[in-house]
């Protein structure tokens, strides 16, 4: 059978969530990407890292490869590298804090090499979560329309919440 090929960075990554039901969850397995004590500590990521994965989808079987890099602007060069390998990615943004200075940073590298990019609204189950106003900065820093937000990609990483819809679509999204 054939396999589709995607490669896609996620911009940061909170590395348990992309792996809902391909990485056993388990309190070993709680953040398989993070090797430096600092990202486990912290749960940011430093380095970049890759992971390669097979997911069906729709009787179709694809090999996606992520790239977990680094969301802080002092990394827009490691960023930069990461993104230059990609077909899309996946713009993680923060419900409790909003667009910030390095979203931007990133969704323009991104956006420079004409890439798809998927806006995903992570930590809305967190009481100082703003969905409604991070989607309306979502829309008006990045002309996205909030209907992209709204169709499955309004996750928690922490509890789970709609993981299971984020590798879906990006399959459906990035072309192969």
């Amino acid at each position: 059978r054939a396999v589709q090929y995607l490669i896609v960075a996620w911009i940061p990554l909170v590395t348990h969530a992309p792996h809902a039901g391909v990485i056993s969850k388990t309190a070993k397995n709680k953040q398989v990407l993070d090797k430096l004590k600092v990202e486990q500590e912290r749960g940011i990521t430093v380095k970049a890292q890759t992971a390669s994965m097979f997911y069906n989808h729709n009787g179709k079987k694809y090999l996606i490869n992520l790239i977990d890099t680094p969301g802080h602007v002092d990394f827009s060069y490691e960023v930069s590298r990461s993104l230059s390998a990609c077909q899309g990615t996946i713009l993680l943004v923060d419900a409790a804090q909003g667009v910030q200075a390095q979203t931007a940073a990133n969704f323009y590298l991104a956006f420079s090499e004409g890439l798809t990019i998927i806006p995903v609204m992570n930590k809305v189950d967190l009481p100082t979560a703003e969905p409604e106003r991070t989607k309306t900065q979502i829309e008006s820093a990045f002309e996205i329309e909030t209907k992209d937000i709204l169709q499955a990609c309004v996750i928690s990483a922490k509890s789970g919440l709609n993981i299971e819809q984020i590798l879906p679509r990006v399959i459906e999204r990035v072309p192969p």
